[in-house]
């Protein structure tokens, strides 16, 4: 299984793009496992990154209930 960005050569993850970080966090608000996914390393820490930084500005909320 190779990795959701590097199949699309998508470089830089945009905090801004919730719609793209929805798909990376449960249902409770966690984000992920790269297990799971199938996200490797490097992308895993951008993307953890831009869900944190997300949740910080509003974007995306921590939690659903």
């Amino acid at each position: 299984m190779d990795c959701y960005f590097c199949q699309r050569n998508i470089r830089e993850i945009d905090f801004r793009n919730t719609e793209l970080l929805k798909r990376f966090v449960s249902g409770l608000g966690k984000i992920k496992a790269k297990k799971r996914t199938g996200v490797c390393s490097k992308h895993q820490r951008h993307l953890a990154k831009a869900i944190k930084r997300a949740r910080h500005i509003g974007l995306l909320s921590a939690t659903t209930k």
